[in-house]
């Protein structure tokens, strides 16, 4: 009986150690918690991007990793560029912002 409490304990610390393994970031690849972190911060990007009447949320692609926000697509000039970027820069648990952002 002794040996089974003990094969048991492994069993649980191991399952446990894998576990929290799999649910840790890397540099390449978020935790779970980062995940639902970034996809909060992306729909409220989207969102912001939404409420500024000079934008067109359909033309600017948001992708969030880590707290980074990347922004894409075509946009109808310089300054909707500026303003996306300014507008996410805004937004609660954003780190910063990449602009791949190009004028149509």
């Amino acid at each position: 009986m002794k040996q089974l409490g003990k094969y048991l304990s492994a069993c649980f610390l191991a399952i446990t150690l894998v576990t929290a393994m799999g649910c840790s970031s890397t540099q390449k690849q978020e935790g779970t918690g980062e995940y639902i972190d970034d996809s909060v911060i992306t729909t409220k990007v989207k969102a912001a991007i939404f409420n500024e009447p000079t934008l067109t949320v359909a033309e600017i692609n948001v992708e969030t990793f880590k707290g980074v926000v990347q922004l894409s697509g075509f946009v109808n000039s310089r300054a909707d560029i500026d303003k996306a970027v300014q507008v996410a820069r805004g937004v609660s648990g954003v780190r910063s912002v990449k602009n791949d952002m190009r004028v149509k």
